[in-house]
């Protein structure tokens, strides 16, 4: 059986494996399932694989599988643990680094000493709200694509709500190729209560992206400024948003790693 040597991090709980090498390139769905599960496996919320990049500047090519075996086009807290990872490889001292990810390139400025990361994540495109019903109620939800899909809503909602309505919001037919469901509460200009369904893993601890889609909407609406850092409290802990008025947005957060091994690299059980 072949083995694969790999580094667990994690970006506010969002935990992924990441590997490098031959492996990254050849590493099927139902392998990065395996590595993911989290009593027989490595355990995590997915697999950041990296490889030579093919965009012009760029230092690394990212590809990602969920827990589920999804390939999603983007991933923020990812992209901060592989910005970490890389830059430690090199050495020490501040870093700018350019991720390559299937949503396009995202430049990264690294702080190793304070294990922070900040992101240029591009343009955030706020659509207009629809209304969904799920559970026995309707949700007002607003899409949003941070290179990947959101469903932004300000409905009220429990934690029980939240597990029971999230997969059904995540799937429903106004998110074709499912979306990431963002439950928030605002905190007054200055943040938000923010707890995220993930498509392809469930409840998350973090969700980089969907911070983004939040401060994005909020904004929008008027319910957050323009061009200064908004806090997203997240349950894994708080991410710092800046949306500029021409949609532009910057994520700030923390990534580190956990530890190192080789786990055996064999299809799902």
């Amino acid at each position: 059986m072949r083995s694969v040597d790999f580094a667990k991090y994690e970006g506010l709980g969002n935990d992924f494996i990441v590997v490098s090498g031959p492996s990254a390139s050849t590493m099927t769905p139902g392998q990065a399932r395996a590595l993911c599960d989290r009593r027989r496996g490595v355990g995590a919320d997915g697999v950041l694989l990296l490889g030579p990049a093919s965009s012009p500047g760029a230092d690394v090519k990212l590809r990602i599988i969920n827990a589920d075996g999804s390939v999603p086009e983007m991933c923020g807290n990812g992209v901060r643990c592989v910005a970490i990872h890389v830059a430690r490889a090199r050495g020490t001292g501040p870093r700018r680094l350019v991720v390559e990810t299937d949503a396009g390139p995202r430049a990264c400025d690294v702080d190793l000493e304070a294990g922070q990361v900040e992101v240029d994540m591009g343009a955030s495109q706020v659509g207009g709200a629809v209304v969904v019903a799920a559970g026995g109620r309707e949700w007002s939800l607003t899409p949003v694509n941070v290179g990947n899909p959101h469903g932004v809503t300000f409905d009220a909602a429990t934690a029980d709500d939240i597990a029971r309505v999230g997969l059904s919001l995540a799937t429903s037919t106004t998110f074709p190729e499912g979306a990431n469901i963002e439950f928030v509460r605002p905190l007054g200009p200055a943040g938000f209560d923010v707890t995220v369904w993930e498509r392809g893993v469930g409840l998350t601890q973090a969700c980089g992206t969907g911070a983004c889609a939040v401060t994005a909407v909020a904004a929008a609406r008027g319910l957050a400024p323009y061009d200064t850092p908004v806090e997203v409290r997240l349950p894994g802990g708080s991410l710092f948003i800046t949306v500029r008025r021409d949609g532009s947005t910057r994520m700030r957060g923390p990534a580190r790693l956990v530890f190192t091994g080789t786990a055996p690299l064999e299809d799902e059980r």
